[in-house]
């Protein structure tokens, strides 16, 4: 399945805002870590394999939207050499009964896989949409999931957000 670009549009910047404030970032500030130097296409991959380990702890059978990472600045930096990358996908269950064990497998299993859940709790939508942030430091890496019941269909929507990576000396940005 293909994202609506509208759907994208609205969705990315609401859970970019909501991942570049969450405690991945420095305890004593608001900085967005460092996740090293890499191209852009090769960060990209390293944020797609992120996602792929999320998919894993679903543990329910469904299908994932058809989506690539992106491309985005890092705050306050450099837009030539510093970049982070985002992979927003959402993941349709194959039976809309199995959105919420999705769910509770994801806020279960997280944890045990280096991830540190931040927020979790319902949003300020009118659906009243559950909403689980986490991060993992070791992968400088953030995940916002929303639990999207009230969606026709129902569905996971999954924003993974790296922290900054600075470009090999010589190279340029990829924006994609």
């Amino acid at each position: 399945m293909k994202i609506k670009l509208s759907a994208l549009v609205l969705a990315v910047p609401l859970a970019l805002t909501t991942l570049t404030g969450c405690s991945m970032n420095d305890r004593e500030s608001d900085k967005v870590p460092s996740a090293g130097t890499s191209t852009s296409r090769d960060a990209s991959d390293v944020m797609e394999k992120v996602s792929s380990g999320i998919y894993d702890l679903i543990g329910v059978k469904g299908k994932t939207s058809d989506s690539r990472p992106g491309v985005m600045d890092c705050s306050g930096k450099d837009k030539e050499t510093y970049f982070r990358i985002f992979h927003p996908w959402s993941f349709y269950p194959a039976s809309a009964s199995d959105l919420d064990e999705a769910m509770k497998r994801l806020k279960t299993e997280l944890p045990k896989h280096g991830w540190e859940i931040v927020e979790y709790g319902p949003d300020t939508s009118k659906n009243k949409n559950l909403n689980l942030t986490a991060d993992n430091d070791k992968k400088k890496a953030s995940v916002n999931i929303v639990h999207m019941e009230k969606n026709d269909p129902p569905k996971l929507s999954l924003t993974v957000v790296s922290g900054c990576y600075k470009v090999p000396d010589g190279q340029e940005v990829e924006r994609f």
